[in-house]
C-alpha cells in the first residue's frame, strides 16, 4: 500500500492542531488541600480534572455525592468507599456551594 504525500500532510496537520487541545485538557491544578491526591488518582484515571471546574462552584455536597456515585455505578469507576467519601469531602469543601 502506497501512502501519498497528501495523506502524510493531513496526518501532520491533524497532529499539530490536535496537540494543543489535548495539552490544555490537563491544565487544572487542584486546590492544595486534604484529599487532592485521592481525587487526582481516582478521577483523572478516566477523565480530565477540568470537569471539576465545569461543575464548580454550584454543586452542594449532595450533588457532588450524586456525581461520585454516578461515576461508580453508571460508569464503573473503581473507587472504594473510603476514597469515595474523601473525594466527596474534598469536592464539597473546595469546589462546592
Amino acid at each position: 500500500m502506497r501512502i501519498g504525500r497528501k495523506s502524510i500532510l493531513l496526518a501532520a496537520a491533524f497532529l499539530a492542531l490536535g496537540t494543543p487541545a489535548f495539552a490544555d485538557e490537563f491544565a487544572l491544578k487542584l486546590t492544595d488541600a486534604p484529599g487532592a491526591q485521592t481525587v487526582a488518582d481516582n478521577c483523572a484515571a478516566c477523565h480530565s480534572l477540568d470537569y471539576i471546574l465545569t461543575n464548580a462552584p454550584f454543586p452542594s455536597r449532595a450533588v457532588w455525592q450524586a456525581e461520585v456515585a454516578k461515576m461508580i455505578k453508571a460508569f464503573g469507576a473503581q473507587v472504594g468507599a473510603d476514597d469515595s467519601r474523601t473525594i466527596v469531602d474534598y469536592l464539597a469543601r473546595n469546589y462546592g456551594s
